[in-house]
């Protein structure tokens, strides 16, 4: 037999066999009907991708405190926030129990002189970042475009970096040559439209003769330059060191003061005149007040031996205290005539941050005043519109704190964790 002979005889067996079962099937009893399958479960609802944080204090950062609160945070962004029994948490979030904790928003840094290799910045930017210090604004030294170009590209984690570019001063032969060096209005105007063209943040002027030592820029040149920033859409901060040279500034326009007035205590003219001008921004930059500070909160978060330099310089210095007390005084001043601050630290001491807030409310600002100079300021200084303060569509970059720092402005080295964009930072030395 062949193999289509075999195949066609199993196939007319397989038929006859099916007849005859439906035939015996006929003629018996019916079986009880099968159970019904279980129908598959549906599938689970989709969980949301927030996350809620409940129960801690909020600082909002201008100035308002909620005492039980509900932050809720999706795709890096507030999406809700308020008293917890106004906040609807969606369904499926994530919940984080904050109770008993402080919630500020991340720290921002103003004045900043971060180093000016590409691979020395990425290291700069990720430790502030460990310290809670979400954005910095570097002043006037970033010649290599390598450094602009990694503004939007920081490392996750990592505080993010704004500049001033090229800074504009007046021949310094012997200090950095990274500013601008002018000597008439059409340089200082040059310069400004090359640091446009940059997308720089800010424009930054030096009005300084350091001790002597060189010319200074005259208010015939820093006029031109802020008169050619304004006419691109630019603001001006100014390094300042006289009272003279503050005033002058007041009156050709200038936005920024990236220091207070060393030279002596400010006078009622002054006064009057930054009184008057509600969008200037004054970034004190205090120096060293010259006393021990405590330092243990470093441990964990610095190398030891840098640590162990630091501790060694940690003592009484009386010509700082003097230094010191001049700026202390003219900044409880303006402060108490309501001229807007903003916090800096200058150089780059990557915990400066939270020595200079102290150092704020040792002259005499509220640690509550400190805290909304150090967040909603220092964005508003900065040119920041996305951060600065925890409200509803900004991006989720805050602190989490053992304990509330406007008791003790010092708190705000209790971190507990740090979020930027809602990730929990990684804060391994």
């Amino acid at each position: 037999m062949n193999r289509i002979d075999s195949q066609f005889r199993i196939g007319k067996l397989g038929a006859a066999l099916l007849v005859l079962g439906w035939l015996v099937a006929g003629c018996t009893e019916p079986s009880a009907p099968e159970p019904a399958a279980e129908m598959p479960a549906a599938p689970p609802a989709a969980t949301s991708s927030a996350t809620a944080y409940e129960g801690a204090r909020l600082i909002v950062g201008n100035g308002q405190v909620i005492d039980t609160a509900t932050i809720v945070v999706d795709n890096g962004l507030i999406t809700a926030v308020g008293a917890a029994s106004s906040v609807a948490v969606p369904g499926g979030a994530a919940r984080v129990d904050l109770s008993g904790r402080t919630i500020m928003p991340a720290i921002l840094d103003a004045h900043v002189h971060t180093s000016t290799e590409l691979d020395g910045l990425i290291v700069d930017l990720r430790r502030r970042g460990v310290l809670g210090v979400s954005g910095v604004l570097s002043m006037g030294r970033d010649a290599d475009d390598a450094l602009l170009a990694l503004r939007g590209h920081e490392a996750a984690g990592s505080a993010r970096f704004f500049t001033a570019g090229r800074g504009i001063t007046r021949p310094e032969p012997g200090r950095f040559d990274e500013p601008h060096w002018i000597s008439t209005e059409e340089e200082g105007r040059e310069a400004v439209r090359a640091e446009a063209a940059r997308n720089v943040d800010v424009i930054k002027v030096w009005v300084d003769d350091r001790d002597g030592q060189y010319e200074k820029l005259t208010p015939d040149l820093y006029g031109a330059i802020i008169d050619e920033a304004h006419r691109l859409g630019q603001r001006v901060a100014a390094h300042i060191f006289t009272l003279a040279d503050a005033k002058g500034l007041v009156g050709a326009g200038i936005d920024i003061f990236a220091h207070g007035v060393r030279d002596r205590d400010i006078d009622d003219e002054f006064v009057e005149l930054v009184r008057v001008r509600p969008d200037l921004i004054m970034i004190p930059n205090l120096p060293e007040r010259g006393v021990p500070t405590d330092l243990d909160w470093l441990a964990g978060v610095m190398p030891a031996d840098e640590l162990a330099e630091l501790r060694a310089a940690n003592t009484m210095r009386p010509e700082a205290q003097e230094a010191y007390g001049i700026q202390a005084r003219n900044l409880a001043r303006l402060d108490q005539a309501g001229l807007k601050i903003a916090m800096g630290t200058d150089g780059n001491v990557y915990w400066g941050a939270h020595i200079e807030m102290e150092d704020m409310v040792a002259a005499g600002m509220s640690p509550a005043d400190v805290i909304v100079a150090s967040t909603a300021n220092s964005a508003e200084a900065m040119g920041i519109a996305d951060a600065g303060t925890l409200e509803a569509g900004k991006r989720a970059d805050f602190i989490v704190l053992e304990a509330n720092p406007i008791d003790d402005i010092t708190n705000t080295r209790r971190i507990v964790d740090v979020y930027m964009q809602g990730a929990r930072v990684d804060r391994s030395l």
